[in-house]
Parts: C-alpha cells; structure tokens; sequence
C-alpha cells in the first residue's frame, strides 16, 4: 500500500532548512536531527533534550494542555501555573456573580486557602510521544477503505489502551500527514487545579472584541492557577489533603526584557492548521463557509451583546459565551480578507498543476494521482452542499438558541423510553435533572427568546427547502418576531422550568413521550433527523473519501519535494515554533513596531467603554511613576510580537529566549496574519504575545500579591 510504504521514508522528507523558520509547527522528538542547527544559528544556546527529554526533566515537563484546548506552563515549583486570562475565562466566570464579580473586579488569592477549586477542569502533562507507524498499519495491505479506517481505529486502540497502563495515563493515537505517519501521545491528566488570580477584566481583555486579533494590543491576558496532587505527587480529585504539585521542570522567569531580532521559541499545543488544503477546501472556506458562519454570529452578537450592556447579571452569565461565540467570527474575518489578499485558491491551483506536471513526467499521473483529483471534484462538491446546512444547524440549532439544549436532551429519553430502553432513559432524566441548575445559571430567557426569532427564520431563509422539515418551513411563514416567540416558544413545556423538572422527575413514561408534540421538541428533533440521516452521512461520507484522497496526495508532495522541509499539521499536541521578535508593515505607508507600553493603555482609556475602562489603581501607578523593577523608558511594556507560526491551542504557551527563560505569554495573532491556519506569509504573520514583565507588575504592584513571585525563579 503506498501510504504504509512511504511511511519509512517520512522522516527523510520531513525537514530541512528550506522553509523560514517563521513559519512551522516542529515535532520536538525530531528537533535535534532536523532543526537544531538552524535553532542554534539564530541564537538558541541550549540542546533538544533541554526542550524534551523523555529520561531527564526538560521544558516539555513544564508545558500543559490546560482544560480542552490551551496551553498553560508552571513557573514555579509549588504547581503554580500561568496562562492566558481568555483561557481561564469559564472558571473565572464560574466563581463570578453580581456580588462578587470576580470578571469586572479581578481575582486574588492572598494565601493557598483563598485558591478556589474548578470542577472539571484539568492539566495534561505529555509523559512521552512515540512514532506507532507500524503497528498502527499492521495488517493493512490491499483493503478497501471502509476495511482500512476500520482496522486503523483498532490498531489504535489497542495501542492506547496499552499505553494507558489500566488509568494510570490517558493515551491518543494521531495521524500525521494524513495518515501517512501515526503518533501516540500519553499524558498524566492532574484533576485539581485551582484559581489563584486574575486581575480585572479592564486588563485581562482589556480592549474587548475591537482590539482581538488586532496590533498594537495592549491586553494583559494572564491568568494564575495552582496544581494540587496527593501526597505521593500522583493526580487526585480534589481534596482539603491534597498539596501543591512539584513539577520536574519550571520556566525561570526573565527580566531582561526583548529587542528586535532576538531569537524566540513557542512551546504549546496547536489545535487545528490546514497548511496543505487543495483548492476546492480553500474556495468553500472563504466563500462559503466563513461568510455563513459571519452571517449568523452578527446576529448573535448583536442580540446578546445588547442584552449584556442592559444589565451586570446577564453581562456575566453570557460573558463567556459572548467572548466564544466573537473570537472566531472575527478571526473569520480576517481570514477572508488574507486569502483573498494573498489570491489563495489560484495560488492553489497553480501548486496543484506543478505537482501534475511532476506526476506526469514520472509517468504516476494517471495511474495514482489523477483518480486522486478527480475525486477531489467530485467530493468537495457533495461536500460543499451538505456542509452548508450543517453550518447553519451547528450556528442556530445546535449552538445557538439554548434551549434546544433541552429539547435534544427530552428527545432522547423519548427515544430511550419508545425503544424501550427504561434504564437508559431514566438514566438520561436523572442526568439532565441534575445539570438543569448549572445551565440555567448562565441562561437568560428573553435573550434565547430573540435569538430564537431572528434565528429560526435566518435557517429558513439561508437554505434549500429540502434542508427545512415542511412543518418548520410553515412555521417560519406563518408566524414572525414577537408573534414567534409566544405562538412557539413559550408554547413549549421547555420555556417553564418547572414545570419540565416537575415532569422528568415525576412524570409518566406516557406523558414524556407526549413532548414528541411539544413545539420545541418538535422543531428540533424535525431538524436533527435530518442532520442525522441526511448531512451527516453526506459530510462524512465526502470527507473520508477526501481525506483518503489527501493521503496520497501529501504522499505525492512528499516525494515531490524530497528533501524539503514539511511539518504536520497541527492537531493539539506539542510542537515548537521559532522565529524571532520583529514588528510588521501591513499595509502601504503603515510600520508597526514589535511592542507596546503602559502609556498605550492611558491613552486608550474611555470611562464610557466597559472594554477601555482603566481600573483606578491602574491609572494611579502610572501617574506615580510606581513601576518598580518593571519600568522600561519611563514606562511598562505590556506587549510584543514575533515571528513564531501559531494557532487556537497556542492560547497560553510558553514564549521563551534563547536561554528557555520565560518572556512572555503567547495569547493572539494579528488580523492580517488569520488566514495563517490555511496559508502562511512571512510578511505579515505574527505571533502577539504578553511581556511577562508586565504580568509581574500587576501581580506585584497592581494586585499587591507579591507574595507569589517568592515562588518565582526570577532571572534579572
């Protein structure tokens, strides 16, 4: 099979110096055969075993998956933890209320009892990675693709479960490359971690939704928590006798501050790139897909934010989900306006019919990758149909109007209840009675009310009638706006709490499959079967053929191109990224520089604007000149960027210098640089990062929580 026949020959392909270091997601295991020496020509004083060691403490013992999908790093030796305000934002927001508004006010422990536990929320230590090629592979040769995702997955599983030592670890099995290189990852997953400051969100998002993704940023988006294990240093739940972690490896913490040119390193976990994309993906994402998913956030966040501005309790129950719902609308945004900049789909297309001449004159064209391409056109175009309606049904259904939380979960103790499955469906009652409390905490009705209204008819209006159950459809016409919302909505046992707890507590079996007639549990389950049995099926179905087709494509590229440089694309595990401090010119007559100061922020200051409202102790330090050991110039810097290729997951990394001292928190990109995920460009692709100078001065000098540096290995 020619995936696995490649799979050997991977790693001779994989690096070289011919791209920029700007830009790349690196493997750490494989940094010392392919990347040190240009690492080291641009500064780096240490080795690879510094940056991972599976046999000695190195930084990959210091760097975390913090909850689902940041990064978070220890800079201390007593588990204390530093990430990005953004990432911790949910517990933050968890502890929050009218009275003690934690979002508005900031956050500070000033003992180890003041910490506040987080439910749920953990930290993944990487205990080792491991090339698993070959055993993923075994048994592979000349199956069908069905037979081969199947025996993949089982191969994998076994290897996980293996890997897993009976719970000790939580184990993953990834593919690189498409598929043609698997690796394993196994992680020490610790379940007690709690907060200890977060200073006010004037600072910690300071400049809100206008200044995300943009430069100069003047954001101070940390956070702190501390890691408790049991007594033996081992994972436990939480527990009054757990004490605080000790790590194997912290960042000393640099005070010597940055200059143009200085070499920088990222050590995180980036979610999700798609470097290697063909032209049809890059034509449905940036004329499809993003302008629908832009489409229906603006209404979102025109209703929620206006609802928010109205009153302090909504403003923090939706804070979060606001924050979520804005960072990748405006990130789709940007990424618009880049791939147009950079003209990506013909940039594709022309990459495209390089590889074809290659194939060609290798004499491989017809046999190998022309049935690749025309699979490519016959797929993407399912692909893009059906993708369409799942957009819509994830942005109004299925993550939009709330209370379809409710109706999928009634719909399903239907369901368990007519296939006669009682424990299953008595199960299901007493689960969703049980996280009833925690969702309506954040959940104001007369905002999912107007969501529901503007959005129901958005979904009727945006797609072909054969993705609109008929029923919906006469709905949608017959009522509209406030007509709407009380024909429908409040028509709905879903709309009187309790009423619906009353019922999945109390109620019969009988009268439970009654709510089959319940509008809301109607109009859901109407959409959801279509989802389930039409678009689902037809998405996936496309993109296991276009990924099969990827496979032997990237292997193509690879061959193509032996002897230059490919990194995987990411996918939330660790990888390095280096690159160097350096500003940027967007546009013609613009020259940004690579930092920002404290004086930034007060000439940002607006009273009248929650986002740019200065905290008095804020303005009171800089009118006294009160910056200690901080000040730079008069000043305090607060912000830089480099040139380090970074994604969603990067949230939180670790940005260090050449001696692997911490400098900064990596928390952003620049607008210009979105479409980076797909196509990167050295000219304009930046990485923004927190001084962490300038989350020392707030710690120390703002928050008078100095106490924490005491913990700090501070490098001046």
């Amino acid at each position: 099979m020619l995936c696995k026949n490649l799979a050997a020959a991977v790693l001779v392909f994989l690096f070289s110096f011919q791209i920029s270091a700007k830009e790349g997601m690196w493997i750490p295991l494989l940094l010392e055969k392919y990347n040190l020496a240009e690492m080291q020509a641009m500064g780096f004083k240490l080795s690879a075993r510094d940056i991972y060691d599976v046999n000695h403490a190195s930084m990959k013992d210091a760097v975390v998956i913090f909850g689902g999908g940041c990064t978070g790093e220890l800079i201390s030796d007593e588990g204390l933890l530093i990430t990005n305000h953004h990432c911790g934002y949910s517990a933050i927001q968890s502890h929050s209320s009218v009275e003690h508004d934690y979002l508005t006010n900031g956050f500070w422990a000033m003992n180890r009892s003041e910490e506040l536990s987080n439910e749920k929320l953990t930290v993944s230590f990487l205990e080792y990675m491991k090339d698993v090629t070959d055993k993923v592979l075994e048994g592979t040769d000349g199956l069908d693709e069905n037979a081969l995702r199947e025996k993949i997955w089982a191969n994998s599983k076994s290897v996980q479960k293996e890997a897993e030592q009976e719970g000790k670890f939580s184990a993953s099995v990834k593919p690189l490359f498409y598929g043609n290189q698997y690796f394993l990852y196994v992680y020490k997953v610790y379940r007690d971690v709690r907060l200890v400051g977060a200073p006010p969100s004037a600072i910690g998002k300071f400049g809100g939704d206008t200044d995300n993704w943009m430069w100069p940023r003047h954001t101070g988006d940390f956070s702190l928590f501390r890691i408790y294990a049991d007594k033996n240093n081992e994972p436990a739940d939480y527990s009054e006798d757990n004490v605080p972690y000790q790590p194997k490896k912290f960042f000393p913490v640099s005070l010597k501050g940055i200059q143009p040119g200085d070499f920088t390193m990222v050590f995180g976990n980036p979610g999700t790139t798609m470097e290697y994309w063909p032209h049809q993906a890059v034509d449905i994402t940036m004329n499809q897909r993003d302008p629908d998913r832009i489409l229906l956030r603006d209404k979102k966040l025109e209703i929620i934010g206006a609802d928010m501005e109205s009153d302090p309790a909504i403003r923090i129950q939706y804070a979060a989900k606001y924050a979520g719902i804005s960072n990748a609308w405006k990130k789709w945004q940007g990424e618009i306006k880049g791939l147009e900049r950079l003209d990506a789909v013909n940039k594709k297309l022309a990459y495209e019919n390089n590889f074809r001449n290659w194939a060609e004159q290798n004499g491989s064209w017809e046999s190998t990758y022309q049935p690749v391409f025309d699979t490519f056109e016959k797929q993407f175009e399912v692909y893009q149909k059906y993708i369409k309606a799942s957009d819509y049904y994830a942005e109004v259904v299925f993550r939009g109007v709330e209370i379809f939380r409710a109706a999928q979960s009634v719909s399903s103790i239907i369901n368990f209840i007519e296939n006669k499955q009682e424990e299953m469906a008595n199960a299901r009652r007493t689960a969703t009675v049980e996280t009833m409390a925690g969702f309506y905490k954040n959940f104001n009705q007369p905002t999912d009310e107007k969501l529901f209204a503007t959005l129901i008819p958005m979904l009727v209006e945006g797609l072909p009638d054969e993705f609109i159950p008929a029923a919906v459809k006469e709905m949608a016409a017959k009522y509209k706006g406030q007509e709407l919302i009380e024909k429908v909505y409040r028509k709905s046992v879903l709309s009187d709490r309790g009423k619906l707890e009353k019922l999945l507590r109390d109620g019969s079996g009988k009268q439970l499959v009654k709510l089959r007639h319940d509008p809301l549990v109607s109009l859901y389950s109407q959409i959801d079967y279509i989802n389930q049995t039409i678009v689902n099926p037809k998405v996936n179905d496309a993109m296991a053929a276009i990924d099969a087709g990827m496979k032997t494509y990237m292997a193509g590229l690879m061959e193509m191109n032996a002897g230059k440089a490919f990194y995987p694309d990411a996918n939330l595990t660790l990888r390095v990224a280096y690159g160097k401090v350096e500003g940027y010119e967007p546009v013609d007559g613009v020259k940004y520089k690579y930092y920002t100061t404290l004086t930034g922020i007060m000439e940002k200051d607006n009273p009248e604007i929650y986002d740019y409202d200065v905290p008095d102790r804020l303005k009171e330090l800089y009118e006294n000149k009160d910056f200690g050991r901080y000040e730079v110039d008069g000043t305090v810097p607060v912000c830089f960027t480099a040139s380090n290729h970074t994604t969603g997951g990067n949230s939180g990394s670790p940005v260090v210098n050449a001696s692997g001292e911490l400098i900064g928190v990596n928390f952003d990109r620049c607008w210009e640089g979105t479409m980076s995920d797909i196509m990167y460009d050295p000219r304009v692709c930046r990485n923004i990062s927190l001084d962490i100078r300038y989350a020392l001065f707030i710690i120390d000098k703002f928050a008078g929580a100095g106490y924490l540096l005491d913990e700090m290995e501070i490098v001046k």
